[in-house]
């Protein structure tokens, strides 16, 4: 298959007033007049950056600083702030229109934000809307973003709108901040003649940095300006310029509190759960007008290092997780449902492995060995059960007994996440035609292991890991083992280079899999929609150490997936090329997330970028290319 791509996207731009307007609060500076494209900071680890990135300096408390909103306590008026904000929309470069203030401060358990934001309308200019926490409605906002281990990768993310709506995200080492993660934080807003206020209390022990010693974080701060359309930007770059954490301010002057190595958080829980039905099957045995169930387990953290998290569950409840949509799949693919558990969730960041990048590209998806929802997932050999009888009741899951997890980064940048659980042995009552009540086994029990870990190179610029993940079962039905591979090992390496100031960027990702087990659960993923061994017009190959052809004796299955691509990622002229390969035998479903193999992809776009705004337009850009 060919496809052709052509793409014109384009930001037109219409100005409040002439456009420009002084910064409120102030008197203008010479020195920012015209354009700022000489303020771009140089990326991390160059002279350059340490001399010309912006810098704020937190100060210790001095009384007691109450969350209200108000900004009227000793320690925000010593406080230096962080201001001379630039535009980053509508007119890339120039001075903000709407002054911005924003101090911070510290005492032995929190760090304060203290925040205000002047409109020229005053309240009448302010625009806050209401959602739930993480909804980022339109409007008004400031975002406050950490880099704390000053690594030039990572992302710990706060932000708050006029109304008082939170949202926060988090992703270390280079990950993609991840929204569903929930710290424990305080924070009030105020809206007032000059404009609105925000108040942030942060305790310490909801973040991970390198403790006991004074703290140099990486540190950037967006204003939204809803009736102006305009974005403000505290440490600024260029349209055409990769941005990010390489390319943040610093923050100085947070002296750390103790290591806190001994810090032991036990959660331990008693749920119970009733249900009751309004109709039910008279000949259903198994129907029950009222049914009940009660759980006893329990949560722990423990800080084993400054660095390092080992979080464990016992027989864990997730009844507060949010229940996944209905959907109605036609299609022979697996439906994919993203995970919403809150102990996977919490880190998972860690363990994110390869990754995906395109200007634009479809059909194609990353090498994924790491998909917790099969930990805990429903039972795979529930047909089992409604084949041997006329009545059954199946477990809506299996039971995770325990499950187990060390997670952190190491001041010499190497980051580490260890994941184990186990899943119970999950029977099935059924009741054939003659009234004969047995037992079916339809989940085995299972172990699940992974382990991750990557390492930071040239302040951040290059970054190489592994993966190892493993799934082993254990049978006590002859059935049940015809149907499931009695274990499953992938290993992984990736790697990432940036070079040329971040403008080039190459990214590799490669994984070779494994399962073994009865010849009828091999068969099975041989014929499986992910491959089709079976279909008659495929060219059969050899099936030497990875798998290319279709064989029912066969008791093992090995294959490779591979993905590159290589590009320049900046400047007004951008390109990139990129390939993507499975071979036939890659299986990753015991513990990850694959729906097809058997394929090489092809894909390359050529980019040109106006960043420079006219009359007609505020940013342009064309792309053309394809992939096969």
């Amino acid at each position: 298959m060919r496809r052709f791509v052509l793409a014109l996207t384009a930001a037109f731009l219409v100005s409040p007033g002439d456009g420009r307007a002084q910064t409120v609060g102030t008197e203008p500076d010479p020195a920012a007049d015209g354009r700022l494209e000489a303020l771009a900071t140089p990326s991390a680890g160059t002279p350059e950056h340490d001399s010309r990135a912006p810098t704020a300096v937190a100060v210790p408390v001095e009384g007691e600083i109450e969350i209200d909103g108000r900004l009227d306590e000793p320690t925000w008026r010593n406080a230096a702030a962080a201001d001379r904000f630039i535009q980053f929309d509508p007119v890339s470069g120039e001075p903000a229109t709407q002054r911005t203030e924003v101090r911070f401060a510290y005492d032995d358990e929190h760090l304060y934000i203290g925040a205000r934001m002047y409109d020229d309308h005053g309240a009448d200019g302010v625009v806050g809307r209401l959602t739930r926490r993480d909804g980022r409605p339109s409007g008004d906002s400031i975002e406050i973003i950490f880099d704390t281990f000053l690594d030039h990768l990572g992302r710990t993310i706060f932000w708050i709108n006029p109304a008082g709506v939170r949202g926060d995200s988090y992703g270390p080492g280079g990950s993609n901040p991840d929204s569903s993660w929930d710290p424990i934080w305080r924070a009030k807003t105020t809206v007032d003649a000059e404009g609105w206020t925000a108040e942030m209390e942060i305790p310490f022990s909801q973040l991970r940095f390198p403790r006991g010693t004074e703290q140099t974080w990486g540190l950037q701060i967006w204003r939204q300006v809803d009736r102006l359309n305009e974005t403000q930007m505290w440490s600024y770059w260029t349209r055409d310029q990769q941005g990010g954490p390489s390319r943040f301010g610093h923050l100085n002057g947070i002296v750390a509190p103790a290591s806190g190595a001994d810090r032991l958080e036990v959660l331990p829980y008693v749920t119970a759960q009733a249900e009751t039905r309004a109709e039910i099957d008279a000949d259903d045995p198994f129907a029950e007008e009222r049914s009940g169930t009660m759980r006893v387990g329990a949560d722990l953290k423990y800080l084993v290092t400054s660095d390092l998290t080992l979080t464990a569950t016992l027989n864990p409840d997730f009844g507060q997780a949010e229940v996944d949509p209905a959907v109605v799949n036609l299609s022979a693919f697996e439906t994919f449902f993203p995970e919403k558990r809150e102990f996977f969730i919490e880190g998972r960041g860690l363990f994110s492995f390869g990754g995906l990048w395109c200007f634009t590209c479809s059909n194609i998806s990353s090498l994924d060995p790491l998909f917790t929802r099969r930990i805990g997932r429903a039972p795979q050999g529930a047909g089992l059960a409604f084949d041997a009888g006329e009545y059954a009741d199946v477990p809506g899951a299996s039971t995770i007994l325990g499950a187990a997890k060390l997670t952190g980064r190491t001041r010499s940048g190497t980051s580490i996440g260890v994941l184990g659980a186990v899943t119970g042995r999950e029977e099935a009552d059924v009741i054939d035609a003659a009234g004969t009540r047995f037992h079916q086994e339809v989940e085995p029990l299972t172990s699940y292991a992974v382990a991750r870990v990557k390492q930071d190179l040239m302040d951040g610029d290059l970054q190489v890991g592994a993966i190892l993940t493993s799934v082993a079962r254990r049978f006590d039905d002859p059935a049940l083992e015809d149907r499931l591979p009695g274990h499953a090992e992938t290993l992984g390496l990736d790697a990432e280079w940036w070079w040329g100031d971040r403008t080039y960027h190459w990214l590799a990702s490669a994984a070779l899999s494994n399962v073994s087990g009865d010849e009828d659960a091999i068969l099975r993923l041989q014929r499986s929609s992910a491959r089709y061994f079976q279909r008659p017009d495929r060219e059969q190959g050899s099936n030497g150490f990875f798998t290319d052809g279709f064989d029912p004796t066969l008791e093992s299955m090995r294959g490779y997936g591979f993905y590159s691509r290589v590009a320049k990622d900046a400047g007004e002229f951008q390109w990139e090329a990129s390939t993507s390969v499975r071979s036939p035998g890659f299986e990753l479903n015991d513990l990850g997330f694959l729906t097809r193999t058997d394929f090489i992809w092809l894909h390359g776009n050529v980019r040109r970028q106006w960043t420079d705004p006219t009359d007609l337009y505020r940013y342009l850009s064309f792309t053309t290319g394809a992939q096969r």
